[in-house]
């Protein structure tokens, strides 16, 4: 199949820049919020800083594991390594949560504070804020493009992630803005508030779907659809039962029974699998296709 292995080999590249550029953006990120925390002392900028934080390290987790999942299976890891990207994303997602708590007790401590806290250099604040936005929202539509093409579902999720971003980004701003022009400091602690709940929320999503991964949860219901009508349609395939699926990372594993006619020579009932499988791959190619062939015998 060496057309299908040319094309999994480019999707591998493909999501591998993605990767590089998601964390040479979180970095850039990382960089200019701390700066910025550092000159106005906003706790929703500190609340991005920990976003970004947290994005740089999910990126060289999602990196890490997309160089490690497209390892070929070996002798101690006959179904490959995909399911990498689920432990990291379980790690990454109990992080973010513990990180998602200590802003929002921060931020609820100080908006219980009677003392007024004072906000500077709101302007720098801003503008760090608004490059971040245009970072962000370039690198989703560069992502996006690559999940499209390879059907990636870290790229895509992290490209879920960082739209995620753009809320306690512009959230910042709105703080940073209320303070200089209407002293309203309070709505700083007000914003870092619904960005760690925002955060904890995503968590907690990011959580549930590593351990439905690792606890081999079938493939969403219109995908199984879509295999099935393949094989239903398929020229030489006399029908098919035992459908199984199970999602591991970015891939998912799929297990088949199709019914041949017993009469045909093993080279024909071989080619129709064969076929079988080309078709599956190409329609959905982060599949991995296991086809058992039943012999069929019309009667007489």
């Amino acid at each position: 199949m060496p057309q299908v292995d040319s094309r999994m080999s480019e999707q591998t590249r493909l999501n591998r820049r993605a990767g590089l550029a998601s964390v040479a953006v979180a970095g850039l990120l990382v960089i200019a919020k701390l700066w910025a925390l550092a000159v106005t002392g906003s706790l929703s900028v500190g609340a991005s800083l920990t976003d970004s934080s947290l994005d740089l390290m999910v990126s060289l987790g999602g990196l890490a594991a997309i160089a490690y999942a497209a390892r070929p299976p070996d002798e101690d890891h006959a179904y490959g390594h995909t399911s990498a990207e689920d432990l990291a994303a379980l790690a990454q997602s109990a992080f973010i949560l513990v990180s998602g708590v200590v802003i929002l007790f921060a931020a609820v401590g100080r908006l219980m504070d009677p003392t007024k806290s004072e906000l500077a250099s709101e302007a720098a604040g801003v503008a760090v804020m608004l490059l971040s936005i245009v970072l962000t929202l370039a690198l989703v539509w560069y992502q996006r493009r690559v999940a499209s093409r390879t059907g990636n579902k870290v790229v895509a999720a992290d490209s879920l992630h960082y739209v995620g971003d753009l809320v306690p980004n512009i959230g910042a701003i709105v703080s940073l803005l209320a303070a200089r022009q209407l002293g309203l400091t309070a709505i700083d602690s007000v914003v870092a508030i619904g960005a760690a709940l925002f955060m904890m929320y995503g968590a907690v999503k990011i959580g549930k779907s590593a351990m439905d991964a690792l606890m081999d949860r079938k493939a969403p219901d219109e995908e199984i659809a879509g295999i099935a009508e393949i094989a239903g349609t398929y020229p030489g395939v006399l029908g098919f039962h035992d459908l199984k699926t199970r999602m591991a990372g970015s891939r998912t594993f799929v297990t088949i029974h199709i019914e041949l006619d017993g009469q045909q020579s093993l080279y024909d009932a071989h080619e129709i699998s064969a076929g079988l499988r080309a078709k599956i791959l190409s329609e959905y190619p982060h599949t991995d296709v296991m086809i058992h062939k039943d012999v069929w015998f019309p009667p007489k």
